[in-house]
């Protein structure tokens, strides 16, 4: 009779513990498996993630992230949109879950968030005048030729010209591509520095007067990966999304949702991990 009772006390117990444990799931699956809508935040940075006219996420990173959490049997998902610049803050204040606007893992964002493994790998470029009169192809030509280059706050573009000497007063800022287009046309600026897909779809709005430069004129080490960015507390979320995303990655389906948003196999993120791009990038 005692260890009857002793067992069901111990049967109750593991029950008990389990639910407990159970319980303490992050708070993304938490809210994801309580049917609440997962809200993605991006900004209007074609052809990475953009706003449609319905407020819809188009562009390949969010097309890659929707095709993910679809897979995981979400499809419950709220768009937000905000400033480039807002996008960690936003994050970290619980505006949204997760970013998908197309964000390069370099290691100071990698100290605020916590990255899924790359969806993809990209060069950077510069947009310049027609003919590009400077000959600005590098940082360093910028550094040499005492140019003044602009680029949209919180790019990598910044970090990489310091890296490479261009002097601090030397770098514009601005809140976004639109404004680093004006500058250039104006004048202000003598180079815009940006994604190679930045470059070029600036240059085709200004086809007479702008044109980017070649990503393979920059070295090796600018060469970026994009991922999906999460609260570094949403581990357990996190790491379903990995899995998922490692099937979905590079399959007809994906590759047909991309294709529209200018994503090729060429993008495919090969096989460097999040952890390694920490702390090497």
């Amino acid at each position: 009779m005692k260890f009857t009772k002793i067992l069901a006390a111990i049967v109750t117990t593991a029950a008990l513990f389990s639910t407990s444990v159970a319980s303490h799931a992050d708070a993304l699956t938490d809210r994801a498996k309580s049917g609440k809508p997962i809200r993605i935040g991006f900004a209007h940075e074609i052809p990475w993630a953009y706003p449609g006219d319905k407020n819809e996420p188009l562009g390949f990173a969010n097309a890659i992230a929707v095709g993910v959490l679809k897979s995981m049997g979400y499809t419950n998902i709220e768009p937000v949109v905000t400033d480039w610049g807002g996008l960690i803050p936003g994050l970290q204040a619980d505006r949204f879950d997760i970013i998908t606007g197309g964000m390069y893992i370099t290691g100071k964002r990698c100290k605020n968030v916590a990255f899924a493994e790359p969806m993809g790998k990209f060069g950077n470029a510069f947009i310049v005048k027609k003919g590009n009169p400077l000959g600005i192809h590098t940082y360093k030509d910028i550094k040499d030729k005492d140019a003044t280059m602009v680029t949209v706050a919180g790019y990598v573009n910044v970090d990489e010209a310091l890296k490479e000497g261009v002097p601090e007063n030397k770098i514009m800022q601005v809140p976004s591509n639109t404004e680093m287009l004006a500058a250039v046309r104006a004048g202000r600026a003598d180079a815009g520095a940006g994604t190679y897909f930045d470059a070029r779809n600036l240059s085709e709005s200004a086809p007479n007067e702008i044109e980017p430069t070649d990503p393979a004129s920059l070295p090796e080490w600018t060469n970026n990966w994009v991922a999906i960015a999460f609260k570094k507390e949403d581990q357990d979320f996190l790491k379903a999304y990995n899995a998922a995303q490692a099937k979905y990655l590079g399959t007809p389906e994906m590759l047909e949702a991309v294709g529209k948003f200018q994503y090729t196999k060429a993008q495919l993120p090969g096989d460097a991990k999040a952890d390694w791009i920490c702390a090497n990038r």
